[in-house]
């Protein structure tokens, strides 16, 4: 492995065994953090006690970047422990940027917002997922971490070409890669994390390394988890892949740490 992607609020605590594996692990490895409860689409008001104990633990870590999903996890109070879509329309776009915005300053450096996949759609929707993430990056300045078999996942469940998802995402934007596996269910995929990666879902990753160059990949692999073996190896495709992308001999891990092409599970 080249590197690490931890969730963040794992390690959001004041002390333990959790911040003493990560530190050996720092010791050695860069890392990122991952969040799964920003909720940045929420009409809640911002997390602040949240965002605080974030910004603690990146201080301390310093992660080459910081990222979440670009959906939201609750409101009133309440959290439903999902990502839920987000309707895709200007006045959504415009309070999802400005709080990105505040998160960033508080945290003082950019984030990455992840697409997350989908199973309904929104009637008041204006614009395509693929339109509204775009405008979400820069409207707010900052990285897309983007999730190649959400893509696959959304495509298949609304029906709609998910090499134009790709084609349409700015490449200045992206500085991360999901890869993973998912469950068919008849008319609906599931993203579930516990199968292996599709051919389909890896010749599209072929089709956005073409576009993007070799982007820090990491697998996502949450349940029904092999021998490490075969971990290994689809860790090791995603490099074989990224290795023989257009532009690999030049390139870097990210446009925010200037290291080297990296995997990691």
């Amino acid at each position: 492995m080249d590197w690490f992607e931890v969730i963040s609020e794992n390690f959001m605590v004041a002390g333990g065994r959790p911040l003493q594996v990560l530190e050996k692990v720092r010791e050695h490895y860069p890392i990122v953090l991952h969040g799964v409860s920003l909720s940045i689409g929420s009409t809640d008001p911002l997390n602040r006690d949240y965002l605080g104990r974030l910004a603690v633990l990146a201080r301390r870590f310093e992660p080459a970047w910081i990222s979440d999903h670009l959906c939201w996890t609750g409101v009133g109070g309440r959290n439903l422990h999902d990502l839920m879509p987000l309707p895709y329309t200007e006045e959504a776009l415009r309070h999802v940027a400005k709080r990105i915005r505040t998160v960033q300053e508080i945290l003082e450096r950019p984030i990455l917002i992840e697409n997350v996949s989908s199973y309904m759609e929104f009637i008041d929707s204006t614009l395509t997922e693929w339109e509204f993430l775009a405008a979400v990056a820069q409207e707010a300045d900052c990285g897309i971490l983007l999730d190649i078999n959400n893509i696959f996942v959304n495509a298949f469940n609304h029906r709609f070409d998910p090499m134009t998802y790709i084609d349409m995402i700015p490449v200045e934007r992206v500085v991360q890669f999901h890869m993973a596996g998912h469950s068919e269910h008849g008319s609906f995929l599931l993203d579930t994390h516990d199968h292996p990666v599709r051919e389909e879902v890896w010749s599209l990753y072929d089709y956005a390394l073409r576009r993007f160059g070799p982007v820090s990949t990491l697998v996502e692999w949450d349940d029904n988890i092999p021998e490490f073996a075969t971990l290994a190896a689809t860790a090791e495709e995603a490099r074989r892949r990224a290795q023989a992308a257009p532009g690999a001999e030049n390139s870097t891990l990210d446009r925010a740490s200037q290291r080297t092409p990296g995997v990691s599970l």
